[in-house]
């Protein structure tokens, strides 16, 4: 298999990241990961992460920005990332009413398309990244197609998270080759369980989904320890072109973050993704 560099969502250990920053890279760093993938910075200036980050020898690859954020201080959003050296900026989540079918979708179209803009102009590269909500029709296609079509791909490019495409009942391997030449970042993560209901349990805004009928309970898992088919995304991945595999695990229920993630990195070492 192909090698690739391989970054951490820094997400995954917000608590202890949150408690020591420096620690946490050092640690990633010795696990063997290559860069990462901020979702905030925990009060630090863009100095003292840009710093952390030369210290230890990671690239800050991307960072998930809230999309009302962008709304408040795009300019300034630009000029932290800039800083710190990070080339792609993702929309990571929609409030109810922003998303695919909602009242404000058509305005954040045109936002992400001015915000897409502005990122180009400063050598950034604007990406959105999934969950399963843009999975539901709009106009007889995908909400998430309909966003990638409604802006030019120069502009902006996917951030697939392999986990809520297959959590949205479609195959994760296929969906990342539909997106070949547009797919610079790909999200792995993995998990057990199945979708009961209309709630989701994404980490990121503290939604849980409870166990019904007997079903397992949804519940995160470190890449490889879930029902993912990692090698068949990993490829796929390959073909696509994408240039940095991203590992994210929202919560670690069974196990320290940090352990969960020397497992992942394991996992995509042993398949050879990594030397």
């Amino acid at each position: 298999m192909e090698a690739r560099p391989i970054a951490y969502q820094v997400y995954s250990a917000r608590e202890d990241a949150k408690a020591d920053l420096l620690s946490v890279l050092k640690q990633l760093k010795e696990m063997g990961y290559d860069g990462v993938e901020f979702a905030g910075f925990y009060d630090h200036p863009a100095e003292e992460v840009a710093a952390m980050l030369k210290e230890v020898g990671l690239v800050a690859i991307s960072s998930h920005v809230p999309y009302v954020q962008m709304l408040e201080d795009m300019e300034g959003i630009i000029a932290y990332h800039k800083a710190i050296g990070c080339k792609y900026i993702a929309i990571p989540h929609l409030s109810t009413e922003d998303r695919p079918g909602g009242p404000g979708f058509g305005k954040v179209i045109r936002n992400v398309y001015k915000f897409g803009k502005m990122c180009k102009e400063a050598g950034i590269q604007l990406l959105y990244h999934n969950h399963d909500f843009e999975f539901a029709a709009v106009s007889g296609i995908y909400g998430l197609d309909f966003l990638y079509d409604a802006v030019c791909p120069n502009l902006l490019k996917t951030e697939i998270d392999t986990c809520w495409v297959k959590y949205a009942g479609e195959d994760p391997a296929a969906y990342v080759r539909k997106y070949t030449g547009r797919a610079p970042v790909l999200h792995l993560k993995d998990y057990v369980g199945r979708r009961e209901g209309s709630a989701a349990p994404y980490g990121l805004i503290g939604e849980k989904e409870a166990a019904e009928n007997g079903n397992i309970s949804f519940s995160f898992r470190p890449v490889g320890y879930g029902c993912q088919d990692v090698n068949a995304v990993v490829e796929a991945g390959l073909d696509a072109g994408v240039e940095w595999f991203i590992v994210e695990q929202d919560a670690s229920p069974d196990r320290p973050a940090l352990e969960a993630a020397k497992m992942s990195i394991d996992t995509l070492k042993n398949l050879g993704l990594k030397a």
